[in-house]
């Protein structure tokens, strides 16, 4: 058991990146740094040379700031890792080693480290939401996952879900057909301009996610003023919510239930249904709320790996260790 010296947690996304320095033996941060730039992905995935050249000179200024010392583990977690972190697998454990005197390192899934900062070490489920949607449970023997399959395929109930819902509520209103919300279209031209103009202005967009959840809080203002259309996209949002959490959530002891991510910042709107939901389809967990955030589960898991305590299950795609 190492309880000397320092922790790293790196939490890697689609807005950038984040690096967090603490002591081993409590892993809270006593200096943190943000980066705007997100990690390229390349043709081999994640691109490990772009994250070590973020990540080494963060490590070192923060290191410099809090004094000697050697950093014992580190954990990254990284959206995409599952499926794009072959090259970071690869390549982390030796550039880190040779770099910082690192041997301990953890290479998780972000969906992981959003669970590890929600709930720790405790049997349940997790669900991320933001722009997407994914579920994460576990009963510390094995993962479960449920969603988190982009915006074509799924990410129901996530930002993009309910923007896209509101958008084609908009259309429907601008066409005369039913199931329309004058309400949204109105919002809709605001936003993004003349109605019949939308799809020349999102299909062709790359971050197309992106665009389609930023009409979502819109969907939430209209529900709040009393239409009955926005009203019924959250209603469904929320019941699909519940339906992730319930697909991971281990079926049998105490088991808590946690929402992490900007999606639900919508409130009231988004959250009482999704309260009523989670309460029928979980009646066996304990909704609770998230304890931090993906970085603090970072640094949870570098701290735990470097004290040994480290009891959430490994699988190669969603926690690697390398010890």
């Amino acid at each position: 058991m190492t309880d000397a010296g320092w922790v790293v947690g790196v939490d890697s996304g689609g807005s950038g990146l984040r690096i967090a320095l603490a002591r081993a033996a409590d892993a809270r941060p006593v200096g943190t740094v943000t980066s705007g730039e997100p990690v390229r992905t390349g043709p081999g995935g994640i691109e490990a040379a772009h994250l070590l050249a973020q990540v080494l000179p963060a490590v070192e200024a923060m290191l410099g700031r809090a004094g000697a010392g050697d950093v014992v583990a580190l954990a990254v977690g990284a959206a995409g890792m599952a499926t794009l972190g072959d090259e970071l697998r690869a390549v982390l454990p030796g550039a880190l080693d040779r770099a910082l005197g690192v041997r301990r390192l953890a290479l998780a899934a972000d969906a992981v480290t959003a669970y590890a900062g929600a709930l720790g070490q405790r049997p349940g489920a997790v669900v991320a939401g933001g722009t997407g949607l994914i579920a994460l449970g576990t009963d510390l023997t094995t993962w479960r996952r449920a969603d988190g399959w982009g915006h074509l395929l799924g990410d129901c109930g996530s930002g993009a879900w309910i923007g896209r819902a509101g958008l084609e509520a908009a259309m429907r209103a601008f066409d005369g057909r039913r199931g329309g919300s004058p309400a949204l279209l109105a919002r809709a031209e605001a936003w993004f301009g003349p109605a019949a103009g939308l799809p020349g202005a999102l299909y062709p967009r790359t971050d197309r996610p992106a665009v389609l959840a930023s009409f979502a809080p819109e969907v939430a203002h209209c529900a709040t003023a009393g239409d009955e259309v926005s009203t019924g996209i959250l209603r469904q949002a929320a019941a699909h919510v519940a339906e992730a959490a319930a697909a991971v959530c281990p079926a049998e002891g105490a088991s808590e239930v946690a929402l992490t991510g900007g999606l639900f910042k919508m409130g009231d709107p988004l959250l009482v249904p999704l309260r009523a939901q989670l309460a029928e389809q979980l009646p066996h967990a304990r909704p609770t709320s998230a304890a931090g955030d993906p970085l603090a589960g970072s640094l949870a898991i570098a701290g735990w790996l470097a004290t040994d305590t480290l009891r959430l299950p490994t699988e190669p795609q969603l926690l690697q260790l390398t010890r």
